[in-house]
């Protein structure tokens, strides 16, 4: 997600990743699963399949991990401030743990395009021999909006169509 924040310099974005549930709703879907999986694990094991408990076990366990490293990629941030001078991007989780500051008059955007349609555009802002990327995580319209906001802003745009795939289909 493209999120406006208050700058009173210039333009400050937030970038997020769409969440559909809350780490409490995760929670509660993992909880749901897991009576599931207890009651036919335990109807089995009454029936004499008792073998199948530990492979329960593990299930719930893939499971919930799954849902803990999906849950903890989506808490990413990605905080982008454009003022008269830089372009300043701020990338973490809970908090900063990577910045880079780029002259406005020389960063340019670059926008590889996707290589299938339902893919988004990948982008980098770029500066001499620095390449940061920017939005990794935002589906197609995101894109769309966060190039159209740097463009208005007079960040230069630098337009990469895909590789042909010459010799793909034969």
């Amino acid at each position: 997600m493209v999120e406006r924040l208050q700058c009173p310099e210039g333009l400050r974005l937030l970038l997020t990743p769409n969440r559909s549930l809350s780490w409490k709703g995760n929670i509660r879907v993992w909880l749901c699963l897991f009576a599931v999986s207890a009651v036919t694990t335990t109807g089995f094991s009454l029936a004499g399949a008792w073998v199948i408990i530990p492979f329960a076990g593990l299930e719930l366990i893939a499971l919930a991990s799954g849902i803990y490293l999906t849950s903890r990629d989506c808490q990413r941030r990605e905080v982008l401030t454009i003022d008269d001078t830089d372009i300043h991007i701020e990338k973490g989780r809970e908090r900063k743990q990577a910045e880079w500051t780029l002259p406005r008059r020389y960063a340019r955007l670059r926008v590889n395009a996707p290589e299938h349609p339902f893919a988004p555009a990948k982008l980098a802002l770029t500066h001499r021999d620095m390449d940061v990327p920017l939005g990794q995580f935002l589906n197609i319209d995101d894109t769309t909006i966060l190039v159209e906001l740097l463009e208005s802003r007079g960040v230069a745009i630098e337009r990469k169509e895909p590789d042909s795939k010459i010799g793909l289909w034969f």
